[in-house]
Formats: C-alpha cells, sequence, structure tokens
C-alpha cells in the first residue's frame, strides 16, 4: 500500500520527535544518575556518613530516585522503541517502578521523624536512632510497597485468563492492573499513605517549632528541612493526578497529545529527582565539602583525617 505525502511527512515527524524526546530523557537520567551516583559513592567511602542515620535514610532516598528513574526512563524508551512488550516482563518492571514510587513519601516520613527525635530528643537520639534500627526501617518501607503492589498481582491472577499472561501489552499501569477492584485498591492506598504521611510532617513541623521556641534554640534549619520534605511530597502527589491532568490537557489541545504526555512525563517523573541531590546533597555542609571533591573530579584525599 503506498503512502500518501501527507503521511510519509506525519511518519518523519513522528520519528524525529520520538529520537529526539527519547535523547531529552536519556539525557536527563544520565545527568541525574550521575550526580546521584556521585553522593552514594562519597556516602561509602567516609565513615561519617554510613555510621549516621540521617544519612543512611538520605542514600536510601538518593538510591530508590535511581531504580525509580532508571526504570521509568527504560518504560519510557520501550513505549516509543517496541510500543508494546510481554505481559510477564512488563509486571517486573512495573512492580519495582510503582514500589520505588511509593517508597519516596514513606522515606521521607522517616527522615521527618528522625529530625524531630534530633531536635526534641537530643539526649535520647544515640539510643532511638541507632544504624541498626535504620536499616529495618528502611527493610520495612520496601515491605509496605510490596505489599501494597502485590494485591493487584494476585487480584490480575485471578481475574485475567491465562492468554493475557502470554501476550504483549503497551506497558503501563492502567492497562496492565486493569481491574475495577485494583482500581478502587490503588485509589484507597494513595489516599491512606498520603494523609499518613502528610500527618506525619504536620506533626513533627509543629512539634519542632514549639519544642525549640521554648528552649530558645535557633530552630530555622530544622523547620526548613521539615518544609523541603513537605516539597517533596508534593512533588510525589503530581504522580497521582498526572492522568486526570494529563487527560484534560489532551481534550483541549487533542493535536498536541504526544507534547503532552512527554511533557508531563517529564515534569512529573524525571524534574523531581533533582530535588534530592540538590537540596540534600548540596544544602549539607558537611556533605557538601565531600562530594564535590567527586562531582568535580578532583579525587584528592581530604587533608584531615576523620573520626
Amino acid at each position: 500500500m503506498n503512502l500518501s505525502s501527507v503521511d510519509v511527512a506525519n511518519l518523519r515527524s513522528n520519528f524525529s520527535s520520538a529520537v529526539t524526546n527519547n535523547v531529552i530523557v536519556t539525557a536527563l537520567c544520565i545527568s541525574i544518575n550521575y550526580i546521584n551516583g556521585t553522593l552514594i559513592h562519597t556516602f561509602r567511602k567516609h565513615q561519617i556518613f554510613n555510621s549516621n542515620p540521617r544519612y543512611i535514610l538520605f542514600i536510601h532516598l538518593v538510591i530508590n530516585d535511581m531504580i525509580q528513574l532508571l526504570l521509568s526512563t527504560l518504560l519510557h524508551i520501550i513505549s516509543y522503541a517496541l510500543y508494546t512488550i510481554s505481559v510477564p516482563l512488563c509486571l517486573i518492571l512495573l512492580i519495582f517502578t510503582i514500589s520505588a514510587t511509593l517508597n519516596t513519601p514513606l522515606n521521607l516520613a522517616g527522615m521527618a521523624i528522625e529530625c524531630y527525635i534530633a531536635v526534641c530528643m537530643p539526649l535520647r537520639h544515640g539510643q532511638i536512632c541507632t544504624v541498626k534500627k535504620t536499616y529495618i526501617l528502611i527493610g520495612l518501607i520496601w515491605a509496605t510497597s510490596a505489599f501494597s503492589i502485590l494485591p493487584d498481582l494476585f487480584i490480575l491472577l485471578a481475574t485475567e485468563p491465562l492468554q493475557f499472561f502470554h501476550s504483549t501489552v503497551f506497558c503501563t499501569r492502567d492497562l496492565v492492573f486493569r481491574s475495577e477492584y485494583s482500581l478502587k485498591k490503588r485509589n484507597a492506598s494513595h489516599i491512606i499513605c498520603l494523609i499518613l504521611v502528610w500527618l506525619t510532617l504536620l506533626h513533627t513541623y509543629f512539634r519542632i517549632l514549639f519544642a525549640a521556641k521554648g528552649a530558645a534554640v535557633d530552630i530555622k534549619k530544622a523547620r526548613n528541612t521539615i518544609l523541603l520534605h513537605g516539597f517533596q511530597v508534593l512533588l510525589c502527589m503530581l504522580t497521582y493526578v498526572r492522568p486526570l491532568f494529563e487527560q484534560s490537557l489532551i481534550n483541549l489541545m487533542p493535536k498536541q497529545s504526544l507534547a503532552i504526555r512527554f511533557a508531563c512525563y517529564v515534569i512529573v517523573e524525571i524534574l523531581p529527582r533533582f530535588v534530592s541531590p540538590i537540596v540534600y546533597g548540596l544544602r549539607d555542609q558537611v556533605f557538601r565539602r565531600y562530594v564535590r571533591r567527586y562531582l568535580l573530579f578532583t579525587v584528592s584525599r581530604p587533608k584531615n583525617p576523620e573520626t
């Protein structure tokens, strides 16, 4: 069948747009993960960080962002290059991507609690916030995320015919976990998770504010830290409102649907990953002093020995 000149022009335009979009996404992914990799390298090299619960939670957030960004970028490229993939492979990618996405607000809540204990209960901080307990908390975060997504998998196994698992599919959550039960469960779990996280942030923020005022100490840094956690949770919430916002824009500008989907993907999935390394890795004076050696390709050893 012959293609008209209009069809050929559209195909070239779509191909050019696809290549450009994937180059942009890949470049952003590599850039962000280079910074994140530098933070992880700094964490591993210096005892002052890997024995501190605050930095352990921070670096877990960074690793989680790397996993989420790598998998979401892979799914984005697959959607352009292959369009559909086998259902089992799609399920594996989605389970880890969704788990990493759910980990972020939970990890931020844990960091807020650690900050609250450090400010409001400094004498007990060393007993409560130990390295062992921090790693247990990280394990509980992953377990909570897994228990949140596993019911969707069980619902899928119970409601879909066997042929579905031997087929190929456009790999998105809504197209794979398409049961009405999964949709209701997902909405309920998101609401419960976000309510608990917001209550934690608000409680720790006001307790830090009032406790520190009563003790006549400077609370600016602790207060700003909790506010930054709240800002990151707001960014997490973009993931939940993205489908509705995206569809509304497409309804208004149907001819720009591809551009709208790409812009929403970059804003919701990629740009928030800049926040953790920039806000925490560069805001913290101690971490910044060490990380800039590696970030700027300077590998000289510190002059003063660490303790």
